[in-house]
């Protein structure tokens, strides 16, 4: 299928702001993670450019970090020259919502809403995911929800959905450790792909990072496909 994964990423996972400096697209993140603070290269950069990029970043106060998409090599080995190491090898996955065909989750088993509940965040903020992530959430357009999963009575995991012309994105996917391998994971990955169909969702799709070969296995046991990569270079 056709996805364009950078368009999807940067509209249901957005950066506070972003700007042009020379041949480089800046983004401000304000603490909430890789994904909304990478620089990205625009057409003509030169290795000389490069500087002009670092310094953008550090008057944001941020790392230095760019990401890396297939096709745009040679900035990869250029930031690997100058001692930029690879992080977070990142691969997307999506499919067409008729080609899911995911049963509901059970009743009681997740609860879509808007704004998160405080078990939510809770959740999320025990998972190494805080305010500055949630408010990530905050910043995306609607449609979009957070999906709180239960297992043996209890809150087990959450995660948030948003959607982008016609394509819903699951990200912050989280569930307690005393409460894996309950189901929670697959719970919240159907009812995701239910709210999504239900908002005229088209697509459904996420991202994981390469090395978590647990959630690769339940995506793909779901019908879910590979669509896409990419990774960050950090000094």
């Amino acid at each position: 299928m056709s996805f364009d994964l950078r368009a999807v990423m940067e509209a249901t996972w957005p950066a506070v702001r972003t700007q042009a400096v020379g041949p480089w697209l800046i983004r401000e993140g304000q603490g909430g993670g890789q994904r909304v603070m990478a620089t990205s290269p625009r057409a003509g950069w030169t290795v000389q450019d490069i500087p002009a990029a670092e310094a953008a970043m550090q008057a944001l106060g941020q790392p230095l970090i760019f990401v890396i998409y297939p096709g745009e090599e040679a900035l990869d080995a250029a930031l690997a020259a100058q001692g930029y190491r690879l992080v977070d090898p990142v691969v997307g996955y999506a499919a067409k919502i008729t080609d899911l065909a995911l049963p509901p989750p059970d009743y009681m088993t997740t609860f879509p809403h808007w704004p998160p509940m405080a078990i939510a965040e809770t959740l999320w903020q025990e998972g190494g995911i805080g305010p500055a992530r949630v408010a990530v959430m905050a910043r995306a357009k609607a449609p979009k929800v957070a999906i709180l999963g239960r297992a043996n009575d209890r809150a087990a995991g959450v995660g948030f959905v948003a959607l982008h012309e016609g394509t819903a994105m699951l990200h912050a996917l989280e569930v307690t450790p005393a409460q894996r391998r309950q189901g929670s994971a697959n719970n919240i990955l159907r009812a995701a792909v239910q709210w999504a169909q239900d908002n005229g969702a088209h697509s459904f799709s996420l991202v994981v990072t390469e090395a978590n070969a647990a959630a690769r296995a339940l995506y793909t046991s779901l019908g879910l496909g590979l669509v896409g990569q990419y990774h960050y270079r950090r000094k």
